[in-house]
């Protein structure tokens, strides 16, 4: 039924307006082929105007549409019968219905192509691949037709040798979706690309042997680990042996295109297959890790099956490096962080193509229909800030996730794959057991990648010959399956029997694959094929200058203040006849007057000086994404400059000097986890550079939390990979509700331990632009978690000196600002953020002369010294207060209590630990209620200073 029930018809209603003619039209086309199927109303008005000679335009369109694509069906041969006989002829109805017919195969032929190895749902009839659905019959078999833009090398064919091709073309073992790729010129490629080879093509003696080889070694080690750990968790790949083949072809090809390197990004199934067999990961030191010889030197280390792994191998173009990222449990996580790594390493490369470092990302059929992440990765594929040049994306289709094998539980989609339709990616499902069509998919895929630069995928449809583990019985939750499975010869077996049958090899040869192979894991030799065994060092990033090193807090940071004065200067300069918004040149006068001494500075003009600083001074490179972060949320950072009169942007930070370090800042899709989780993969991918993500409030970060949880905490523990992400979260009670309040300081702090990462709370510009440059120039790579302001961005008291930024450094702890005596002082308050002002602002008010405020600007690693050093400068303190904007069960007091007491209580300082001061336990992180805010900001400022809210200066 149409959707829109018509109340009253008239030419005044919405509906009828011109901007939904084309709704009517086709509301009418609907109404001519059945009136019944629309609303009885529209039937009422339809009528009115309708004439006995009607008809619906599709099928005349349709017609058009065919005669224009089909320019060859006026050609008529010498001596030959055909039906297009003459120009007329153009329009006969047998023709248009070969013409349909191949349409139809290319559109979906995929509905009838034999992808399932085990048979188990058989495909429904597809009623526009038969004959009589065209206006055919079996009578026109042998009447030959104008083959239109077929591409199978003649003009003319008999019906019958037409529809032989479209059967071998789109309805054998590899089913391809490409029709809703929206350019034509990808769609004609791919059809050139299928019918010139007749959907396969014929591979030589020595390749069918090659390809045998490869599954003798992914079948082989499974079956290796199988009697040698029987039961313990690997994820093999039984079921799916073609993936190795697959992967390889790829690798290899690439690197006959000139690839350098190829990063791979994969959940456990298979992977320990990936690394042996085609990684070159020494068996030996895989059986050391099952025997549980290998203990991780330091750190927490992590399960086989989640490691990453890199080598080098040599390919048709030269050596290629290989890289297999390190990945949790958590499944399409890895894709982002994947993206990430290789974007960095183009840039590094300079490879502004994407055809010099190649992604690889394997997904299973379940997680790639299921979690959310893959369309956020599909959506930056293309965008300016994420895009890698296309991904060569293998699903490896076991049909069944975990227990779930029911279409109708797992997704709402014919195909697992049907997701990657939202960025027009071409989509190959193939057979896996027939391993020269995988491989064919194979070369396709990545030839489309080289010629186009966009994601493909390769659907490879197989199955899971164990459980979701081995030590899983499947076959109570899938008892068809397993019945069928448990009979099936393995790919291996089958392609091995077909070459057999057609002479390729002997029996005895192909046995001797399979103990070459074994043997070769008994004496733990290398297995992979093409592995160097010297790599070139000029293929990888050298790490070492920033390794082993002692975290330290007190770093020089000093730039000379008048290199500071010249790139404040230079910041202000705009391309000739460039005019800004009335504001924004307000802004750049302004900050032109901090960044050379005559003001004061406030949180934009110092943030920006250090990324200055940092790409000409230091020649690091400094990359910013996040939501809004060229203007910045809070309209602080206007580090992108827009022309009024043509809309061109201009960075001046990109134009400091002529040799400087790249700096570049993009507004990101709105994503947390995706975006994340590439910078994360950037930053553990090029050493030398600043790489921040700026969350647009620090609330929504928990969007995020699995990149923040599995990656950024843990990375370093679980895998010894160290990451310098910077991250800018917004943090700060300030009236706006539950969800523009909190950046969850408490979650970080919950997760600090083995000096994993840093966290602050800056509250002067001085302080955020020493600890951007303390987390670029320092060789020390931690990440690095800011909660950063979003009032204080302008607030009257939170300015710097520039003199300040010339010569200090970031401080873990900042003193009392004002000139206290420190024998007065018998009660101490301790705060971060941006209660601090609101403390100091009725101190003064009050003249409270007894009471001093310090701030914790680093909560983590907790700086002791410096909060012994403080409290003992106050000879008569009898009172140390913690005080916190947040609820007592958030914010930083769980974390610093235990700390606290353990500093204190063994001092020999009279004072003692108070109750702490916050907002009262709350399951949310804010009110919602701008009364009750203020209210419980009075309270608790009136509670740190230890008097009565009616006390408080008005």
């Amino acid at each position: 039924m149409n959707s829109i029930t018509k109340q009253a018809v008239n030419v005044d209603h919405t509906e009828l307006a011109a901007d939904n003619a084309h709704y009517i039209e086709s509301l009418y086309e609907q109404f001519l082929s059945d009136p019944d199927s629309v609303d009885a109303d529209w039937q009422d008005y339809f009528k009115q105007y309708q004439s006995p000679n009607d008809a619906p335009h599709n099928a005349i369109q349709d017609q058009f549409l065919l005669l224009a694509r089909n320019q060859t069906a006026n050609k008529v041969p010498t001596g030959t019968t055909s039906t297009s006989g003459s120009t007329a002829n153009c329009a006969d109805p047998k023709q248009m219905g070969v013409q349909q017919l191949i349409s139809a195969y290319r559109r979906r032929g995929h509905r009838r192509a034999q992808l399932d190895p085990l048979q188990l749902h058989p495909r429904a009839a597809v009623e526009d691949l038969t004959l009589a659905y065209h206006g055919l019959s079996d009578a026109d078999l042998d009447t030959v037709y104008s083959t239109g833009d077929l591409s199978i090398g003649k003009s003319e064919a008999p019906l019958r040798e037409i529809i032989e091709i479209m059967e071998r073309v789109y309805c054998r073992h590899i089913g391809i979706e490409y029709m809703h790729v929206t350019t034509s010129t990808e769609k004609r490629w791919m059809e050139k690309y299928l019918e010139t080879n007749h959907g396969h093509i014929e591979f030589d003696k020595d390749k069918r042997l090659s390809i045998l080889e490869r599954l003798t070694a992914a079948e082989g080690l499974e079956k290796y680990l199988a009697r040698k750990y029987t039961g313990v968790k690997r994820f093999g790949l039984e079921g799916g042996e073609s993936f190795i083949p697959a992967i390889n072809e790829i690798i290899q090809r690439a690197g006959g295109y000139g690839t350098k390197e190829v990063v791979i990004g994969m959940a456990h199934r298979g992977r320990l297959n990936l690394l042996v067999n085609v990684l070159g990961k020494n068996p030996a030191d895989l059986f050391d890790e099952f025997d549980g010889k290998v203990q991780p030197e330091k750190g927490s280390g992590d399960v086989k099956y989640h490691n990453g792994f890199s080598s080098n191998v040599m390919t048709p173009g030269g050596e290629t490096h290989l890289a297999l990222g390190f990945n949790p449990s958590h499944l399409e996580i890895v894709s982002p962080v994947i993206q990430g790594s290789v974007r960095a390493r183009q840039v590094r490369r300079n490879d502004t193509t994407g055809n010099l470092v190649l992604p690889i990302v394997i997904h299973g059929d379940a997680a790639f229909a299921g979690q959310g992440v893959v369309q956020e990765t599909f959506q930056m594929s293309q965008t300016r800030a994420y895009t890698t040049g296309g991904t060569v994306r293998i699903v490896i289709n076991n049909q069944v996730g975990f227990t779930t094998s029911r279409q109708e539980d797992a997704r709402s989609t014919e195909y697992c794959t049907d997701v990657a339709k939202m960025v027009h990616a071409p989509i190959l499902h193939v057979n896996g057991d027939d391993p020269e069509s995988v491989i064919f998919a194979a070369q396709l895929a990545l030839d489309y990648r080289h010629e186009f630069g966009k994601d493909i995928i390769i659907d490879l449809f197989c199955y899971r010959r164990n459980g979701h583990n081995e030590a899983d019985e499947p076959s109570a939750t899938q008892p068809l399956m397993y019945a069928v499975i448990k009979k099936l010869p393995t790919t291996r077996t089958i392609y091995a029997q077909k070459l057999i049958a057609e002479g390729v090899l002997t029996a005895e040869e192909e046995t001797k694959y399979e103990d070459e192979y074994r043997e070769s894991l008994d004496r733990g030799e290398y297995v992979a094929n093409s592995l160097v065994l010297e790599p070139s060092s000029d293929l990888f990033v050298d790490w070492s200058p920033y390794l082993n090193h002692d975290l330290q807090d007190d770093w020089d940071t000093s730039v000379d203040i008048e290199k500071l004065k010249a790139y404040g200067r230079r910041m202000a300069e705009m391309p000739e006849g460039y005019k800004l918004q009335r504001q924004v040149q307000k802004v750049v006068e302004q900050r032109l007057a901090m960044q050379t001494g005559e003001e004061p500075l406030n949180w934009g003009a110092a943030e920006t000086l250090a990324y200055a600083t940092l790409v000409d001074n230091d020649d690091l490179m400094v990359r910013i994404t996040g939501e809004d972060v060229g203007r910045g949320t809070f309209s602080h950072r206007h580090s992108e400059l827009f022309n009024m009169e043509d809309g061109s942007m201009y960075v001046p930070l990109a134009h400091i000097s002529e040799d400087q370090a790249r700096f570049a800042t993009y507004n990101s899709l709105l994503s947390e986890e995706a975006v994340l989780a590439f910078e994360y993969g950037y930053a553990t991918t090029v050493p030398n550079a600043l790489i921040i993500w700026e969350a647009q409030f620090g609330d929504f970060v928990n969007g995020a939390q699995v990149v923040i949880d599995q990656f950024i905490a843990s990375g370093e523990t679980k895998w010894q990979r160290v990451c310098g992400l910077t991250m800018l979260l917004p943090h700060g009670f300030e009236g706006q509700g539950p969800e523009h309040s909190s950046a969850r300081l408490e979650r970080f702090l919950q997760l600090c331990a083995e000096d994993n990462m840093q966290v602050i709370t800056p509250t002067t510009p001085a302080q955020i632009y020493h600890a951007l440059r303390r987390q670029g120039v320092r060789p020390i790579r931690k990440p690095l978690i800011v909660m950063s302001p979003k009032s204080l961005l302008r607030h009257k008291l939170a300015t710097s000196q520039l003199e300040e930024l010339a010569t200090g450094k970031f401080e873990t702890v900042l003193s009392d600002v004002d000139n206290v005596n420190p024998e007065q002082i018998t009660r101490l308050v301790l705060c971060g953020g941006k209660v601090y002002y609101d403390l100091l602002e009725q101190r003064r008010a009050l003249g409270l002369d007894h009471v001093a405020i310090a701030r914790i600007e680093q909560l983590y690693p907790l700086p002791e010294e410096r909060l012994v050093a403080e409290i003992e400068k106050y000879s008569n303190l009898a009172e140390i207060v913690w005080t916190q904007e947040e609820p007592l069960n958030q914010g930083a007091w769980y974390y610093l209590a235990p700390e606290m007491y353990r500093i204190v209580v063994p001092h020999p300082t009279k004072a003692r630990i108070l109750d702490p001061v916050a907002r009262p336990a709350s399951a949310a992180p804010a009110t919602g209620s701008a009364k009750i805010h203020l209210q419980q900001q009075q309270a608790l400022v009136a509670g740190g200073l230890g008097i009565s809210v009616d006390e408080l200066a008005k």
